[in-house]
This record gives structure tokens, sequence and C-alpha cells, in this order.
């Protein structure tokens, strides 16, 4: 399995900082430091992008978020509207149709807990 992005760029940076602090006069690969420096520039404009679109991406997450918990508390005033409607009400089609249970539909929640039948008696 390959190396992580993160460990790329710990990588690319370790070796540049290295090599301007310790042989920044030194040429390696045929390349000097500033060289170097270039070659990896596009990794670098890479995670700048990413970062930035990660950024964008929260945003339009939260505002989202925030939206919909507006349209949420409209849709809730809607529905209570239907409810309330003398022409539809909770038992309409109109209100099962929107996604919710019609009155008429429901269980009335009433369970009875049935006893546990007699042992047989034992065989003798």
């Amino acid at each position: 399995m390959g190396k992580s992005p993160k460990s790329n760029e710990e990588q690319l940076d370790r070796i540049l900082n290295a090599w301007k602090t310790l042989a920044s006069d030194k040429a390696f690969g045929g390349m000097t430091a500033e060289q170097f420096e270039t070659a990896i520039a596009p990794s670098k404009t890479a995670r700048a992008k990413i970062d930035d679109l990660d950024s964008q991406m929260t945003h339009a997450i939260n505002e989202r978020d925030g939206a919909d918990e507006v349209s949420l508390a409209k849709a809730a005033m809607v529905v209570a509207g239907v409810v309330g409607d003398p022409n539809f009400g909770p038992d309409s089609s109109l209100y099962e149709a929107m996604g919710y249970t019609r009155k008429s539909e429901r269980k009335s929640g009433l369970t009875r807990k049935g006893g546990a039948a007699p042992a047989p008696p034992p065989k003798t």
C-alpha cells in the first residue's frame, strides 16, 4: 500500500528543508534546491486547492443545514395546517401523501401481555 498524502507532504517538506538548511549550494539528482522546490510546487498547489475545496464544502454544508432548519419549520406549519383544515385533517389522503400515517390506519398501541402457560404436571 502506498504512503498517505500527509506522509508524502511531510517527506517533501523535510527533504526541501534539510537541503536548504544544510547544503543549499549543492545540486543533487541534477537539481538545485530551488529547482527541486519548483518541481514539487504542483503537489503544494494541489494540496492548497483541496484545502480550499474542503473549506467551501464545510461552508456549503453549514448553509444547507441552516436552510433545512428554516424549511422544516415551514413544512411543520404546512402539515399542521392540513391537520387543522376541516376539508382535509389527519385522516386525509393529502396527509398520507405528505408521508404521514392517517389517523384511521394507526394502531391503538394497546398490547396484552400473555400469561405464561402452566407447566404440565410431572409424570410419575
